[in-house]
């Protein structure tokens, strides 16, 4: 609750007050004695050199001069530092023993005199009496008292005089020093001296006693009530004062609320401390300094010291709470959230308030009134008026579980009520005479406070505590309540003293006053010397609070008696926490103070007051969102966790923030853990009110033997297991939080984290906070609810946290909550958790209590289970009961959930597990065929064949890998380490390679969104991939905004990869497999989920792969689309999606051959042959970004022509060119769209490139001629070059030129056979093509395109087979090339008269490739054909074989836009990570099957994953003759193909559309006139691919990835984010069961919105039928098809605008010449954005660098999805409607409005609106 503040006149005239009081008393002070404050002139200080550290200060009271330090008689010494004291006390004052030390029955005793020296405050006592008592063998006292005159001590409960006799085997030794007087306190077991107080002298004067106490170091903690901002004490020359003060926390080094004059000081390492107390509870101060030492001053009372020993801090706080008084056990509501603020204003808003937090679900157990409730401020009264339900509040309450709290202040109004009559707690209390009263000890003294002029109850005085109980029951008759909250009490006045003023005498001024607020001993309280049964105010102030918390205990004895109910005092002092709680005052909603709250709590915990919160978002001021949220997560973490605010500033409690809201969800996710966990928190109190243990507990507490914990305060512990990271700074989502050395988990997740005694970067967004358990412990666990009413109802469970010997430990009490004197009765249950060797004891110690509720442990989580668990035994006494528990396991988190439990509260249980490596979680150690068991065992590895799955490997790794790591370097961008070989561990590896000792990780943040890991041997260079990257000069990512973590584990070694954002682990490498030699590698991941695409160039059955044991080879390889076989290209780049739908992609870039095995676990393995490690990561994180990311990465794919997004037709096996131009005019009479005609190797002579064959003379005109009827022509080349040739320009040049791959060291080339014939022979074209071959093959070699020299001369060959320089007329005006056979492929293996390096071509390891058998050279040539990178670097063919087809495709465009001078487009068969920013592809020599149709649509999405967007299958089949169905079925699909070619072999039928039927011609013109129609959309998403990355060919999961159903779907497509293809795949199918995502879609014919979303219907499908579907809100622009798309371009275009459910939708059009080379880049192109919003249709021009020459316009718009009926539609321009001759029809059954007669110039903005 707030208070009311002195304006600042009224603070200035107060401290002129004091001044001229303090001078006053100080000349009265003169006058009386007769001295000048100097006792004799001849006192000559002793000033010894001494430290400065070590000075103390003489002059405490005032700014130090010469002449005040020469009157006391101290040492002069100035400064340059301030701090430091310049005026210091000399060794010759104080005390020294008189006489001899006399032994008492506890201890000793001796008088000490004071030393003659001058005296600081008057008043000195000149003898005086040392007491020291052997107390305990931790716990030494001793007081210094006068012995002639009583003086004021504590009327404390528990430290009372000590009757007992000296303990015995003391762990501390006393020495007292004779002359000055000390006491010095030893440790005995090591003899470091803990409390010296020879540092500085004894002071013991009536009204001033001071001691200082040189420590063992300067690990101080605790001592209040202040705001430390810091829990360690900063000991460079502080002075807290300490005397309880109404005054909410600041950054200030104020005296706040309570005293508590107790610290634990960390000797060392060793986690030894020492704790000092001093009972006084009159005003005083506490020094620090760097000596290190610390000074009590106070100014009353005696000095009454304790010393505590412990071998730990936690024992140290045990042991003072022991004397002090234990902490209070709360009762379990009490443990619930609380919500509370000043003036709520109505008892209507509170239940407002109450039900809006109900109504979110808000876990919330206790509502809170403040004095807004109250009749004018009054305690026992409540406003008639706006609370006049107040008295049947509590029963609300009560209906839903919830309790009631009232706050009381102890000010009572002498006023009357509001109606006139007499107030009558006011009146009892009058009559019983229980107010403190005036010095007169008679008259009650008046103050003002809240209610306006009070008195103030004296609860020192039993017979006040007895009005005060029955006050209290008066009015909870009236208004029933749960619990009380006290306020107010340090005691607080709103006038200085009284209203009448104080006595100017040395108890209102003393002659010291310490360095308190203000300075004035009565600001803002009562007079000193008021009188109260217990003394003068001036002794017992700080004890008010105190007296308060015990009356109030009296009353609640007494209303709910035999129950615990709840009780939080504002004011406190030592040993308040028996009694009451605590909160930490009037804080503000800063951030500041969102973080002093840690340590406030940290020293409450010390000070024995557990039940400790602050108010969560600020009491003063305006919370914001982000405080406020950040606020709700830690304070969910409080062990009293209360929202509470003052009047005035805006409402703060969760709901008000919106129910949707992440500061209302992230609070419920963190209240419902807190929920969870209150057993365990239940449990942390109960060991703290029975042994004094911390609940919330400082990290240093359990760590002490880690320097770093000492001054970690902004985390903390819930006793030792629960570490608590909050975000405390704004704008902030990264914190640095120190992880202390022992096995933590998330608490989120369940896994391990890599992070051990060290600081790491912690990635908590806006909702989350960092929370881990530790290991080695057991959570009792309750499934949470709303309130603790409802979930102490609930099914019980146990959180299991393994340590290093996967052992745990832990408790559990359990009471009913409430009642009180259970521990004492023994009415409890408690329970000993253990676990060791997969057995976990349950325990009950004591079983004394039985729940109603029938309670069960149903469910034990297990964290750090390294193995699955596959069986559970429950036994009781001995005996096996009958359980069938569920058991899951989630092997990449290593988390075991056991379910189905029925293990009863208060019985004790064994439960065992069994633990087997589970088979999904083996990793193969044999991976080469013909696994043994001899072989296995060779390798240290396990052998057992599973009968479960062939495919499970029998031999399989038991131990983890050889490589650790000594030392990882941090930097900003990245990380490195070494790793090092284990000898000790190291197995022979696959017994043919020795690992590489010692290898080097590189990890670089290059991008937010992108890193990378390579690991190479930093000794030894070997081969690394040289395909150029985009990555920037150095990374440019951030800390805060980088979307992963990286961290490196040490030992074995293994790197973790984690989503900041989820806290999903994404590459999780720390298995068993990892192992680096020269000819193998390999190392695997564990994956976030199953869900993983991509891997190629392979046949796959399915998109998503088949994670059942499946390895995929890649090496590039001449192979027809096989299942499980390599084929043309290598892309070892997957994209995985994780649980939560986020997703990433991960590049291996390596080029050797390779394979990867997928595995349930869920997991992968990477083997290769050579190269290094190269990873690069993007995190998307939708599976569209990870594309987009990816490509940006290897770069952007192509833009093809476009003219190439027309049909194309081609076969092997025209016989002569006229039958082309037969076939281009049988087209043509059917009017079947036809753009682009090829011809394959048979127009060659022989199959040599750049020839033209005999039958093939009429090709370059037919080329020509076709071309003029706005066709275009493509040919094929292939990289083998014959060398049997006498005159073949091509060959000889090749050779002059150096291009061809030579044998290692030599100058001779590598011949093979591939295509060409030998000259002058007859071919008997009968026989097999095989035999063909091998009878007629010329010997052939093979470009090394890396090659300048090769790169130059395969252009010049393009350009002379274009321009012939020789015969123009037999130019080849070709516009496309298509490249093929570059894997490169070869008709035998490796070389004419065999390869020459066995180990090269048959590696050790060969991976699981088609024809392993074979190796590595089989269908190409042999590894070691020697090649040169562009730089001149030598590099193995073994190196870099798959890179062929990569390497020929760049300079192939470059060539053909070189001679064409056109845009053109390069079809290539063989590709690798890059490919696609030169060249298309196709998927290959497939087969005229049913199986092929899905299977080329995975193949297309899967290259669109790869980042080649220009791709497609040969549309009916290339082997086997097709058949009408199944081409007709392919025609339709393939008319959505990107790259859209029917095309086959040799011996087939002929198969294009014009060569079935009438019917096939139809139905072929149909649909392809739908694509014609369609390509500026198409051609629009081409570009977002060139410019953007994006995905052409979509799968749905791209754009529907919150959908778990679409991530299984392959047999539907998009193209882009807006038509759906939803083709027939299977034979006699006349459906098709389609899924429709979640949104809405219309029918493509009929343009009527379907009705369906988020389901699988059968769609009709009769023969001449594909369906496709338009998204709503989504634009589409099309133009009237044609023949080609020459002349389609010249027609008029048109929108589709589907509308969205919100009547929205978008769209844009990008538009060029359709053939300039780099137009985009050139920014030679238009971009039109189409937008529209209810009825409004904008057009906007983005960019226009292009002007259509056929003045192209917009005709016809339809908008789908109109819901009411159009009669009108303007068109405007600029502002204005402008003149358009269009119609308008609205068909209201479809709700289709159509646009025609339209006159929209391209390039031209409108606006079109319809009404």
């Amino acid at each position: 609750m707030g208070k009311r503040k002195f304006s600042g006149l009224e603070v200035t005239l107060i401290v002129i007050f004091c001044l001229v009081v303090i001078i006053c008393c100080i000349l009265i002070g003169l006058l009386a004695s007769g001295q000048s404050g100097v006792k004799t002139t001849e006192f000559k200080p002793q000033c010894p050199n001494v430290l400065k550290a070590e000075r103390i200060d003489c002059i405490p009271d005032q700014v130090a001069t010469k002449s005040i330090c020469t009157l006391r008689g101290c040492c002069w010494s100035p400064q340059s530092d301030t701090s430091v004291p310049w005026c210091f006390f000399s060794s010759d004052y104080g005390y020294k023993v008189d006489g001899s030390t006399r032994t008492t029955q506890a201890g000793f005793e001796t008088t000490l005199t004071r030393l003659p020296s001058p005296s600081l405050f008057g008043n000195d006592i000149n003898t005086v009496l040392l007491t020291g008592e052997y107390q305990t063998p931790n716990r030494f006292r001793f007081k210094i008292t006068d012995p002639k005159t009583q003086r004021f001590e504590v009327p404390h409960e528990h430290v009372q005089s000590f009757t007992g006799s000296a303990a015995s085997n003391l762990n501390y030794k006393v020495d007292v020093k004779q002359n000055p007087f000390g006491i010095v306190v030893t440790r005995v077991s090591n003899g470091r001296v803990l409390f010296d107080t020879t540092i500085g002298p004894l002071q013991y004067a009536d009204q001033f006693l001071q001691l200082s106490i040189k420590l063992p170091s300067s690990n101080i903690y605790g001592v209040g009530e202040h705001v430390h901002k810091q829990y360690r004490h900063d000991v460079n020359w502080k002075t807290w004062p300490m005397f309880s003060r109404d005054i909410g926390p600041s950054g200030e080094m104020h005296n706040l609320y309570g005293v508590q004059t107790f610290f634990l000081c960390l000797e060392d390492s060793t986690g030894a401390s020492v704790g000092i107390f001093l009972m006084n509870s009159n005003a005083m101060e506490f020094v620090v300094q760097p000596a290190p030492a610390v000074t009590y001053r106070t100014i009353g009372g005696i000095l009454d010291f304790y010393i505590f020993l412990g071998n730990t801090p936690e024992q140290v706080v045990q042991e003072y709470l022991k004397l002090v008084g234990l902490p209070a056990l709360p009762s379990y509501w009490s443990l619930g959230f609380q919500l509370s603020r000043w003036n709520y204003g109505s008892l209507d808003e509170v239940k407002k308030v109450v039900e809006r937090n109900r109504a979110i679900g808000l876990p919330y157990d206790a509502q809170i009134t403040d004095i807004d409730y109250m009749e004018e401020k009054k305690d026992f009264t409540y406003d008639k008026v706006k609370f006049r339900d107040l008295p049947n509040f509590a029963a609300y309450m009560h209906e839903y579980g919830q309790k009631y709290i009232i706050i009381l202040d102890p000010a009572i109004s002498t006023q009357s009520l509001v109606d006139g009559s007499p107030y009558g707690t006011y009146v009892r209390g009058e009559s019983k005479k229980v107010w403190v009263n005036e010095s007169d000890g008679v008259t009650a003294l008046i103050g003002e406070v809240w209610p306006g002029e009070t008195v103030f109850p004296d609860f020192t005085n039993p017979d006040c505590t007895s009005w005060w109980v029955e006050e209290c029951k008066l009015f909870y008759n009236v208004v029933p309540y749960d619990g009380i909250w006290i306020d107010m009490n340090e005691v607080s006045s709103f006038v200085p003293g009284s209203k009448s003023g104080c006595a100017p005498n040395d108890l209102n001024y003393p002659p010291f006053t310490p360095n308190i607020l203000e300075k004035l001993m009565y600001s803002k309280t009562l007079c000193m010397d008021a009188v109260q049964k217990w003394g003068k105010h001036y002794d017992v102030h700080s004890l008010y609070g105190y007296s308060m918390a015990i009356s109030t205990q009296k009353v609640i004895e007494a209303l709910f008696p035999g129950k615990r109910s709840f009780l939080i005092s504002r004011s406190t002092f030592v040993g308040s926490g028996k009694h009451t709680g605590h909160w930490l005052g009037d804080n503000a909603a800063t951030w500041d103070h969102l973080k002093w709250a840690i340590p406030g709590m940290l020293e409450f915990n010390l000070f024995g007051i557990p039940y400790i919160g602050a108010d969560i978002c600020g009491f003063f001021d305006n919370t914001t969102e982000e405080l406020c949220r950040r606020w709700m997560q830690v304070g969910a973490f409080y062990p009293f966790s209360r929202n509470h605010n003052c009047e005035g500033f805006v409402p703060q409690d969760p709901a008000v923030f919106g129910a949707d809201s992440v500061l209302v969800k992230t609070s419920k996710y963190y209240l419902n853990i807190r929920y969870t966990l209150l057993p365990y928190l239940y449990t942390l109190f109960y060991k703290a009110h029975t042994q004094g243990d911390t609940v919330v507990r400082p990290v240093l507490h359990e760590f002490y033997s880690d320097e770093v914990t000492w001054s970690v305060d902004r985390q903390f512990l819930w006793g030792p297991g629960l570490l608590i990271s909050p975000v405390l700074d704004p704008g902030v989502d990264v914190i640095q939080a120190y992880i202390p050395d022992a096995v933590w988990y998330e608490y989120d997740t369940g896994a391990k984290i890599s992070v051990r005694k060290q600081w790491t970067s912690m990635y908590l967004p806006a909702d989350k906070l960092g929370l881990h358990l530790r290991g080695g412990y057991i959570y009792p666990t309750q499934k949470p609810a709303n309130t603790t009413f409802a979930s102490r109802k609930n099914p019980m469970g146990l959180i299991i946290a393994l340590d290093d010997n996967n052992a745990a430990s832990g408790d559990l009490f359990w009471d009913d909550g409430e009642s009180t004197g259970t521990v004492e009765k023994k009415n409890y249950i408690y329970y000993e958790f253990t676990v060791s060797n997969n057995v976990l004891q349950m325990n009950a110690i004591n079983s004394n209590y039985t729940d109603p509720n029938n309670l069960k442990f149903e469910e034990i989580k297990i964290l750090g289970a390294v193995q699955e668990i596959t069986s559970v035994t429950v036994s009781q006494n001995n005996v096996v009961e009958k359980a069938t528990p569920a058991i899951t396991y989630n092997p990449l988190e290593k988390v075991a959930h056991i379910t189905g439990l029925q293990l009863e509260l208060g019985k004790s249980y064994t439960v065992k597990w069994t633990q087997e490596p589970s088979v999904n979680g083996r990793f193969d150690c044999y991976p080469s065929p013909s696994a043994t068991q001899e072989k296995c065992e060779q390798l240290g590895c396990l052998w057992d064949l599973a009968t479960s799955n062939l495919n499970v490997p029998p031999c399989y790794y038991s131990s983890d890998n050889a490589y650790s790591v000594d030392k990882v370097e941090y930097t900003s961008s990245g990380l490195t380490a070494n790793l090092t070989l284990n000898s000790a561990k190291s197995r022979d590896n696959e017994n043919f390679t020795t690992p590489i000792s010692t290898l080097c990780l590189e990890v670089k943040y290059h991008l937010n969104n992108m890193l990378q890991f390579k690991i190479y041997d930093y000794q030894n260079a070997r081969y690394e991939v040289p395909i150029p990257l985009d990555l920037p000069s150095s990374p440019t990512s951030t800390e805060n905004e980088r979307l992963y973590e990286v961290s490196v584990h040490k030992k074995p070694f293994g790197i973790q990869v984690r989503r900041k954002s989820t806290g999903t682990v994404i590459w999780d490498s720390q298995l068993p497999t990892f192992t680096f030699s020269d000819m193998f590698i390999q190392i695997s991941t564990r994956l976030a989920s199953q869900y993983i695409y991509g891997f190629g160039e392979n046949e796959h059955t399915m998109f998503r792969r088949n994670m059942s044991w499946h390895s995929w080879g890649m090496f590039t390889r001449d192979q027809p689309p096989t299942y499980h076989l390599n084929s043309y290209g290598h892309h070892p780049f997957y994209m995985a999606l994780e649980e939560d739908g986020n997703a990433h992609g991960v590049l291996f870039l390596n080029s050797n051959a390779m394979d990867v095995t997928v595995q349930p676990t869920p997991a992968l393995t990477y083997r290769t042959t050579g190269g290094i490690l190269d990873f690069y990561m993007v995190l998307g994180p939708t599976p569209e970004l990870v594309v987009q990311e990816y490509t940006a990465l290897i770069g952007r794919p192509v833009m093809p022509p476009y003219w190439s997004l027309g049909f194309q037709l081609c076969r092997y096996g025209y016989r002569n060119d006229s039958e082309i131009a037969q076939l281009v005019e049988d087209m043509k009479r059917a009017d079947i769209p036809h753009d682009v005609q090829y011809v394959d190797i048979d127009h060659m002579e022989r199959q040599l490139d750049f020839t033209i064959g005999a039958h093939f003379a009429g090709l370059p005109a037919l080329i020509n001629r076709i071309k003029e009827q706005g066709m275009r022509f493509i040919i094929i080349l292939d990289p083998a070059i014959s060398g049997n040739e006498t005159n073949y320009p091509t060959f000889s040049r090749g050779v002059q030129d150096d291009v061809f791959i030579k044998w290692p060291n030599t100058n001779d080339v590598i011949y093979s056979k591939v295509w060409p014939f030998l000259p002058n022979v007859q071919v008997n074209e009968s026989l097999p093509e095989q035999t063909q071959i091998k009878l007629y093959g010329a010997h052939t070699a093979f470009p090394d395109f890396f090659r300048n020299s090769t790169v130059e001369w395969w252009k010049r060959e393009i350009l002379e087979f274009y321009n012939n320089p020789t015969s123009a007329s037999r130019s080849i005006k070709f516009d496309g090339l298509w490249i093929d056979m570059n894997e490169p492929a070869a008709f035998m293996n490796g070389a004419i008269g065999g390869c020459r390096n066995d180990l090269l071509n048959m590696p050790p390891y060969i991976p699981n490739l088609g024809y392993r058998s074979e190796g590595l050279a089989f269908k190409t040539l042999c590894m070691e054909g020697q090649q040169y990178l562009p730089d001149g670097t030598p590099v193995r063919h073994y190196d870099v074989h798959s890179l062929y087809g990569w390497s020929q495709t760049k300079p192939t465009l470059e060539a053909l836009q070189n001679v064409t001078r056109e845009r053109g487009i390069v079809i290539t068969r063989s590709t690798y990570p890059s490919s696609g920013r030169w060249a298309g592809h196709w998927l290959g020599d497939n087969t005229a099957a049913w199986d092929q149709l899905a299977k080329s649509v995975i193949g297309m999405m899967e290259f669109s994953l790869f980042g080649i967007s220009y791709t497609g299958a040969d549309i009916c089949g290339f082997f086997k003759d097709s058949e009408y169905e199944l081409c007709l079925r392919w025609m339709q699909l393939g008319a959505f193909y990107p790259y859209s070619r029917n095309h086959n072999t040799k011996g087939t039928r002929r198969q294009d559309p014009a060569s079935w039927n009438s019917t096939f011609e139809d139905i072929s013109r149909n649909v392809l006139n739908i694509r014609y129609t369609l390509l500026p959309y198409l051609y629009t998403l081409m570009y977002d691919a060139h410019a953007h990355g994006s995905t052409v060919i979509r799968p749905m999961l791209h754009e529907f990835v919150q959908d778990r159903t679409t991530w299984e779907i392959y047999e539907q497509f998009l193209w882009g984010p807006a038509l759906l293809i939803s083709p027939v795949m299977h034979q006699n199918a006349v459906t098709v069961n389609a899924y429709i995502p979640n949104a809405r879609w219309y029918d493509y014919y009929t343009d009527e919105d379907i009705g369906l979303r988020g389901q699988f219907t059968l769609l009709p499908a009769p023969l001449d039928h594909i369906n496709l579907h338009i998204r709503g809100g989504y634009i589409l622009a099309w133009q009237s098809p044609a023949h080609t798309t020459f002349y389609s371009r010249k027609n008029p275009m048109g929108l589709t605008v589907a509308l969205s459910d919100t009547l929205a939708a978008e769209g844009q059009l990008y538009w060029d010449d359709g053939v300039r080379v780099d137009a985009y880049e050139d920014g030679v192109y238009l971009l039109t954005s189409f937008t529209a919003n209810q009825n409004v249709l904008d057009i906007k021009v983005s960019r226009h660098g292009y002007t259509d020459p056929n003045n192209l316009k917009f005709t016809e718009i339809k908008v789908l999805g109109v819901p009411t009926s159009v009669t009108q539609v303007t068109v405007s321009q600029n502002g204005g409607t402008i003149p358009s001759p269009h119609a308008v029809n609205y068909n209201s059954t479809k709700k289709l409005l159509t646009i025609t007669g339209l006159q929209l110039d391209l390039g031209k903005e409108y606006t079109l609106q319809w009404s």
